[in-house]
């Protein structure tokens, strides 16, 4: 069951002092090839990307809902790359990777830059091991807050860049 269909069946969507400590469990979802997102499937829960080959996933339109997008690269990526993109030429990522290099540097950090909207992982360079953690907020309208925890190899590179038009 979805979370909007579970909280509908609550007072009218009302949370009440009836469920307060309820604990509504959301299973995972597991992404092994190209996905648009939607807020019904992919929001509050975790979403396993198990794509070894790279796959392209694609959020819904920034509205400033709070709806959270989280993701684990489950498979290491060994060929192509998984990008994570916004759905159109006005929404962008503001935020920051948190990047574990195996070079000189223990961490290493990227910000996004204005434009920025999209997030690209590659299994090297630009992250994309398992155990990767990518967290995506709808925070305000046409912004998105990112938040990424990767691994890196070779000359890291920021995983942002904006290729949406």
């Amino acid at each position: 069951m979805s979370n909007a269909a579970y909280y509908s069946l609550l007072n009218n969507g009302e949370l009440t002092g009836d469920v307060i400590g309820a604990v509504v469990a959301t299973p995972t979802t597991v992404i092994t090839g190209a996905t648009t997102c939607n807020r019904d499937v992919h929001a509050g829960r975790m979403n396993v990307i198990n794509a070894a080959a790279g796959c392209a996933i694609t959020l819904p339109s920034a509205t400033g809902t709070g709806s959270v997008y989280r993701f684990m690269i489950g498979t290491t990526i060994t060929s192509n790359s998984t990008t994570i993109k916004v759905n159109n030429a006005t929404d962008v990522m503001s935020g920051r990777a948190y990047v574990i290099s195996d070079g000189a540097a223990a961490v290493l950090g990227y910000a996004t830059g204005s434009t920025d909207d999209t997030i690209t992982l590659n299994g090297t360079s630009l992250g994309g091991y398992a155990g990767d953690v990518i967290e995506i907020t709808d925070a305000i309208a046409g912004t998105f807050l990112v938040e990424l925890h990767t691994k890196a190899t070779g000359t890291e590179a920021t995983p942002f860049s904006a290729t949406v038009s």
